[in-house]
């Protein structure tokens, strides 16, 4: 039982060494986690008063690393140590580094409340606006994609039709006018319906690009529409073209207009009766002459009723016209259609024809009524019935088109006076109905029927 004893005594020494260097090692490890702490604290001081001057950004980052970084470099230390000593150890260190926490925070707070009165005093009591955000740079194209495939001319034409096209991309160019909107550039391009599509232009010129706004700017690269009205413009090649200044327009010089063919359609119109008012240009027409006054008259249609169409002829090309007054002429000149009655033609050359065949008078009894009598005659079935009336200089005798057709109008000769005075005017009529009918006949001006100057009128008995 000795022999224990012994042994047990001499083995005190040695453990009491062991002991106090784990001692001097846990209060060493305190002191460094206490150094730490104290570090933190002066680094969360140094950050708040920077803050409050308004150079540097928030603690809230520093604050929460400074602990972490602490825990970090104690906790190998405190490794070494035993289990049981270590956890009053560690809860010692915490309880040191709480503290300086706290007052971090709350010296923080303290700053962000005393911030604002001393922005406040600084202007004189007024209330200072918020330091604004920092903007987010936004994030840009520098980098261009492979060459993809070239458009094919459906895919442009999808390309450029607006509300339609999604998801075409390809290789091609566009042209259109170049805007920043938010400070990217965009391209406002015509589309095939006359609307705007916006395509953003990216890639490394990206950044030069703003410098052309309102420029006509043209690019060649990858094409995408992700919209059916826009989409992307992967940059490769340029070039922009500065706008040039409008002008003002020249006024307008007076020039005639000029002057064509008629179609034969509108030769058409222009000898028929209330049609083709303001045609004008080139044409060959065919007609009587006649005169009114000094004025050669060409009557193209309609002649002897109150639905005549006839022009005066002008211009250099009517000389020698008067040996055929009375004869059926073909003109070519400029036609210009006033109303639907008539207007005024500038000859150019004219060539007579033949008469046309007239309707024999041979084996016909024939009633004639000279001047404007008013009075009743009989006239046969299908025998003839003419009346001679004197012209006046602008007038020309007419009779309505419904009575002409009705009594057999067959022709309405114009006789010029070989004394130069106003010539006459004969009336044929062949009646095929029989029975009692009253003929009117007016006197109006040439080119306005509807301007009577004298009237008057013959009563005729058709027998059969």
């Amino acid at each position: 039982m000795a022999k224990p004893k012994s042994g047990a005594k001499k083995a005190t020494p040695a453990a009491k060494k062991d002991k106090a260097a784990r001692l001097e090692l846990l209060k060493n490890a305190s002191e460094r986690v206490a150094k730490t702490a104290t570090k933190v604290v002066k680094a969360v001081k140094e950050k708040v008063a920077e803050v409050t001057k308004g150079k540097a950004p928030a603690t809230k980052s520093a604050s929460k690393s400074a602990p972490k970084s602490a825990a970090k470099a104690a906790a190998p230390k405190t490794k070494t140590a035993e289990k049981g000593e270590a956890a009053p150890k560690a809860e010692k260190a915490v309880a040191e580094k709480a503290p300086g926490e706290k007052a971090a925070k709350g010296e923080k707070a303290e700053a962000k409340a005393k911030a604002p009165a001393g922005a406040a005093k600084g202007k004189g009591g007024s209330s200072a606006p918020a330091v604004p955000a920092q903007e987010k740079p936004r994030p840009r194209a520098t980098k261009l994609p492979p060459v993809g495939d070239a458009l094919t001319k459906r895919e442009m034409e999808q390309l450029l039709s607006a509300g339609e096209g999604r998801g075409v991309f390809g290789e091609g160019s566009l042209k259109g006018r170049l805007v920043v909107t938010d400070g990217m550039p965009h391209l406002l391009v015509v589309g095939r319906d006359k609307r705007e599509l916006t395509f953003l232009l990216q890639g490394p010129d990206q950044e030069v690009l703003p410098a052309y706004v309102d420029h006509k700017v043209s690019v060649s690269g990858l094409i995408r529409k992700t919209t059916n009205y826009g989409g992307t413009v992967d940059v490769r090649k340029y070039s922009a073209k500065k706008p040039e200044a409008e002008a003002p327009a020249p006024p307008p010089a007076e020039t005639e207009a000029k002057l064509r063919f008629l179609s034969p359609g509108e030769v058409s119109m222009v000898t028929s009766a209330g049609m083709g008012s303001g045609i004008k240009g080139f044409a060959s027409l065919r007609g009587n002459l006649e005169m009114t006054g000094e004025d050669f008259v060409l009557v193209v249609s309609n002649a002897g009723t109150r639905q005549q169409v006839s022009f005066i002829l002008e211009g250099k090309g009517t000389k020698g016209m008067r040996k055929y007054v009375g004869q059926l002429l073909f003109l070519t000149g400029v036609v210009e259609k006033s109303s639907g009655w008539g207007g005024k033609i500038l000859v150019e050359n004219f060539e007579p024809r033949p008469p046309e065949a007239r309707v024999s008078r041979e084996d016909m009894e024939i009633v004639h009524v000279e001047g404007e009598v008013p009075t009743s005659v009989e006239v046969k079935l299908n025998h003839g019935l003419t009346v001679r009336l004197q012209e006046q200089p602008g007038y020309t005798w007419a009779i309505e088109p419904t009575a002409a057709k009705r009594v057999g109008l067959r022709e309405a000769r114009y006789e010029p006076d070989e004394g130069g005075s106003a010539g006459t005017r004969e009336f044929f009529f062949t009646p095929r109905n029989p029975g009692t009918s009253e003929m009117e006949f007016f006197l109006a001006k040439a080119f306005t029927p509807g301007v009577v100057e004298r009237s008057f009128k013959i009563n005729v008995t058709v027998k059969p």
